[in-house]
């Protein structure tokens, strides 16, 4: 969607990728922790990991340890970090008006949940289920 609205996309693998407390942190803002946790990660979809039960500082360490944690996707805009695909957020910063030839496309993507991984019998969310 972002890429057929015109805009320039670079992509890093969040669960390789090696966070520090500052740079996460920057991204989870002045959200509550619960907010900020994978409702698709598997330890939290089993109960196992339940985020309303910890600080923000608590949550960060655990998305550390294990990124699939982490509630996707990641933005960085400028000085803008944003987690999560909130359309209200993105167009006040870029646009999300479709290049020419591109809007049935862009129009069928804003009727999906963007922010909930399909993939739940896997830890990624671009390998296609089996």
């Amino acid at each position: 969607m972002l890429e057929l609205s015109g805009n320039t996309v670079e992509t890093i693998n969040l669960l390789t990728h090696p966070w520090t407390r500052e740079e996460l942190g920057r991204y989870l803002g002045n959200k509550p922790a619960g907010e900020c946790f994978n409702p698709s990660a598997p330890t939290v979809k089993s109960g196992e990991v339940d985020p309303m039960d910890y600080s923000i500082e608590e949550a960060l360490d655990m998305m550390i340890r294990d990124p699939i944690l982490i509630k996707r996707p990641l933005m960085k805009i400028g000085n803008h970090h944003i987690q999560g695909f909130d359309t209200t957020v993105l167009r006040d910063i870029i646009s999300l008006s479709a290049v020419p030839g591109a809007e049935k496309v862009v129009e069928s993507m804003r009727m999906t949940d963007m922010n909930t991984c399909p993939n739940t019998n896997n830890y990624s969310c671009t390998t296609p289920e089996h």
